[in-house]
């Protein structure tokens, strides 16, 4: 499959320890390409990067075979940007800077950017200093989506919406994945990536740290089960005796985590009989839980 965004071996060192380093990734056609990291880890900074806007201090990265310093603006033609800190010019209403951008992109038909409007509930003649939050990142995703452009770079694009709002922007990339469009995209939103990644990128104070495949990755993992007791005793005497991997433990509400592939049911029921249970619950596969997992078992992303 065709690659549409490469970066290889991309570095931007700002002094003691900030900065990215040595990044090497490439985005296939028509995927969808998740960033997850702590705050400071890289994520902006690696999408500013392929917009063109810094220059790496070694390495390189390119669009569609552009490279992304000399041929910035060829490259935004083409693409749908949403930043992690939207900065709107000082053009009055939001519907003036939506017109300004597609005189940009060339756009003649403009009726999109209306259905658009509507599907986030936004209304564009709204004043963009007086405009909210909210009302700012819905206004930078139509922006970013009306021209359905070959690839999108989204920069944490859920900020600032409500729960609603965020599934309608999954389903819309989901639909430009449809298209065929290619998608990369940093969230510390796990949901966002559950439901729309084919592959994910993690990092950590400006390094890779995995590329993982979605769906291997939730075939291999081993499936987990929370289960809760009744007594005190049942709950200490299961924790010294299973012989099945603990991935969370919680006295104060009497239940565990347990972590069992297929070939290990038999012994969890087993061991189960032996005491009285509250309930047990099965907790299918999300990103989140591998995150925390891969990082020690603490951290959350942000």
């Amino acid at each position: 499959m065709h690659e549409i965004i490469k970066a290889e071996h991309m570095t931007k060192d700002y002094g003691e320890g900030k900065g990215i380093f040595d990044f090497d990734f490439s985005v296939k056609k028509g995927e969808v390409f998740g960033i997850v990291g702590t705050n400071g880890s890289g994520k902006t900074t690696t999408l500013r990067h392929l917009c063109g806007f810094l220059t790496p201090d070694s390495g390189s990265c390119s669009i569609m075979g552009l490279d992304c310093l000399k041929d910035t603006k060829e490259i935004m033609k083409k693409v749908g940007y949403v930043p992690g800190e939207i900065d709107f010019p000082d053009v009055g209403s939001g519907t003036s800077f939506l017109k300004i951008q597609a005189d940009f992109l060339g756009l003649k038909d403009k009726a999109y950017i209306g259905r658009l409007a509507d599907l986030f509930k936004l209304d564009t003649d709204a004043p963009l200093k007086r405009m909210s939050k909210g009302m700012k990142q819905k206004t930078a995703l139509v922006a970013a989506f009306m021209s359905h452009p070959e690839v999108l770079l989204l920069d944490e694009p859920s900020t600032g919406l409500d729960p609603l709002m965020r599934d309608t922007l999954i389903e819309l990339i989901l639909s430009e994945k449809r298209r065929g469009a290619t998608v990369l995209m940093s969230s510390h939103i796990f949901k966002e990536l559950d439901d729309t990644a084919d592959r994910v990128l993690f990092i950590e104070d400006g390094h890779q740290k995995d590329i993982v495949s979605v769906d291997k990755l939730s075939e291999k993992m081993p499936s987990l089960y929370r289960i809760g007791f009744k007594s005190d005793e049942d709950y200490e005497s299961f924790i010294s005796r299973t012989k099945l991997k603990i991935n969370h433990e919680s006295k104060e509400h009497l239940h565990i985590d347990i972590a069992a592939d297929s070939r290990q049911l038999g012994t969890l029921f087993n061991e189960m009989s032996l005491y009285d249970m509250r309930y047990m619950k099965f907790k299918p596969f999300t990103l989140e839980r591998y995150y925390l997992e891969a990082n020690e078992g603490g951290r959350k992303s942000a």
